[in-house]
């Protein structure tokens, strides 16, 4: 079993790793990417195209991907279907060297390239981008290969005179793969894991990650992959490729990770057509959180407010695991907030090409205007009060300063909705009111992702822990809600937030298998009788 995850690079000045990241940024700055579609193997051309921009610097294009459309999703299923029993009945050593190859490929010489076009691409800095494109991409691909074992391994007991076993199949038709912009990560290991199970996929990056997305394409096939097995046909307009992969009789599945109202509208549909299908498709979904930090009036000050900032404004909140909420006791609150308003005014913010900024822009003009309206909400709300930052500005670039807001309830808007963005509201409570602020906690929101809490006290570690039993499908003990590592912190919460599949654990992968058991007997019985049917003269008088 693998126990040691990719160790994190550092990128100080002068290090190797610096100089080639520097050489892949400059390199990818001065060049127009064309980003086709990729259909069996082939590299299509469509009608139209969309223009890739560079959040901190909008008016730089990196380059222009094809847009797909109903026609080339049709193409896609196609190609799947046609690659589909080779690659599930090639064996799983053999499909496992591919990803194995990717990850030592992207561990050394496609490192650089993958963190540079998720800096540019994604508005990620040197640190979030390593954590991300480089490290965790790497983890889900070699700690995948171990979880896919350690499920064939799974085999049952058999009685004398006969052998059990179970047979890992692959769906019957294809995986649908719909992927976020966040996580270069996410988007790589929801088209992969399906794959590795045996399983054809049709993907759909985010229409504002594709320029990564185009480079996994890249390495994957570097790496041997099959033509057909994964197919990208990414689009601004997702309604045309959506209606056709969820009608098709061939739909086995969906890997999912996006908004939660995307998710609810996607299964609906998956519902309406139950009656098309040739089975019941697989739904696996990791949507939205509202995730909280609770704090006890025994929490470390120092801890607490770190947790505050780096679990909100890391890559500008835009993870679904960032803190947006937190439960603060009037005991420390004084100390909380000041140390809070005062290091957050110190958080650096710029583009991404500058490694020492703590924050850049968030990734569109459609997350901007969003967070600029729950701002804006905010400065006119008598229910909420600014403390730090409240200021945006998308002259250049997509720029949300990191804010800070105080809500008079555990209830209100900003305390309740999903934001994603880099807003933390704080409510206050009274120490001797905990017992319904943790209710509140619980009910408030509809999510069940990730929460936090903080204390010393192991009794009240142990309290809070059972009282939050449900809120969080991840739970942090004195720790920011953000980062969960492949093989240490499986990752999915429940409620409005997903189905809890748990990427980063072999669960994950066992929902792309369809087990068949095959029981053989070595000397089959020849006489239908059992030994309970032979004549007994007491049965008579009975």
């Amino acid at each position: 079993m693998i126990t040691v995850n990719e160790p994190i690079l550092e990128y100080r000045p002068g290090s190797a790793e610096r100089k080639a990241l520097r050489a892949e940024l400059k390199a990818l700055q001065s060049q127009s990417i064309d980003m086709p579609l990729r259909i069996g193997g082939k590299k299509v051309s469509s009608k139209r195209t969309y223009k890739c921009h560079v959040p901190h610097d909008h008016a730089k294009i990196l380059g222009e991907f094809h847009c797909a459309d109903a026609e080339h999703a049709h193409a896609a299923i196609e190609a799947a279907g046609a690659a589909h029993e080779e690659w599930s009945n090639m064996s799983l050593e053999d499909r496992s060297q591919i990803f194995l190859k990717a990850a030592d490929l992207l561990a050394g010489p496609w490192r650089a390239k993958i963190n540079a076009a998720t800096m540019l691409g994604q508005g990620k800095t040197v640190h979030q981008a390593e954590i991300d494109s480089a490290c965790e991409l790497i983890d889900f691909l070699r700690f995948n290969v171990e979880f896919a074992r350690q499920i064939y391994d799974n085999q049952p007991i058999s009685s004398p005179g006969c052998l059990n076993r179970s047979q890992y199949r692959s769906l019957e038709g294809f995986v649908f793969s719909l992927t976020p912009f966040n996580f270069t990560a996410i988007a790589g290991n929801l088209c992969a894991t399906p794959t590795l199970m045996g399983n054809t996929v049709v993907w759909k990056p985010s229409e504002r990650s594709v320029l990564s997305a185009h480079f996994i394409m890249d390495l994957f096939e570097e790496a041997g992959l099959p033509p057909g097995v994964i197919n990208m046909i990414p689009s601004d307009i997702p309604e045309p490729i959506s209606n056709v992969v969820l009608s098709h009789p061939d739909f086995a599945g969906i890997n999912f990770t996006g908004s939660t109202r995307v998710f609810q509208i996607l299964w609906q549909q998956i519902s309406d057509n139950l009656s098309n299908y040739k089975g019941y498709p697989k739904i696996v979904g990791e949507t939205g959180g509202k995730d909280f930090i609770f704090a006890h009036s025994s929490a470390n000050i120092d801890e607490l407010v770190t947790a505050l900032i780096r679990g909100s404004f890391e890559y500008q909140g835009q993870k679904c695991s960032a803190a947006s909420r937190a439960f603060i006791p009037s005991s420390i609150w004084e100390r909380v907030t000041e140390k809070l308003v005062q290091q957050v005014s110190t958080i650096k913010i710029g583009p991404v090409t500058d490694f020492s900024n703590f924050m850049t822009a968030v990734i569109d003009k459609r997350s901007f205007d969003t967070i600029a309206g729950y701002i804006d909400y905010a400065k006119k709300s008598d229910d909420h009060e600014i403390i730090a930052g409240g200021s945006y500005d998308d002259t250049k670039g997509y720029f949300v300063q990191p804010t800070v807001v105080v809500a008079s309830s555990p209830t209100t808007k900003l305390m309740t909705e999903e934001i994603f963005g880099p807003v933390l509201t704080l409510h206050r409570y009274e120490d001797d009111d905990i017992d319904a602020t943790l209710k509140a906690c619980d009910s408030a929101s509809p999510y069940g992702l990730i929460g936090a809490i903080f204390a010393k006290d192991r009794r009240v570690i142990c309290d809070l822990s059972d009282r939050l039993t449900h809120t969080a499908g991840n739970f942090y003990i004195n720790d920011k809600p953000t980062g969960a590592v492949v093989g240490q912190q499986p990752f999915g919460g429940g409620r409005a937030s997903g189905t809890n599949d748990k990427a980063g654990s072999l669960w994950s992968l066992i929902r792309w298998t369809n087990p068949r058991t095959i029981k053989e007997t070595f000397v089959p019985a020849t006489d239908y009788h059992y030994p309970s049917m032979e004549h007994d003269e007491t049965d008579l008088k009975l």
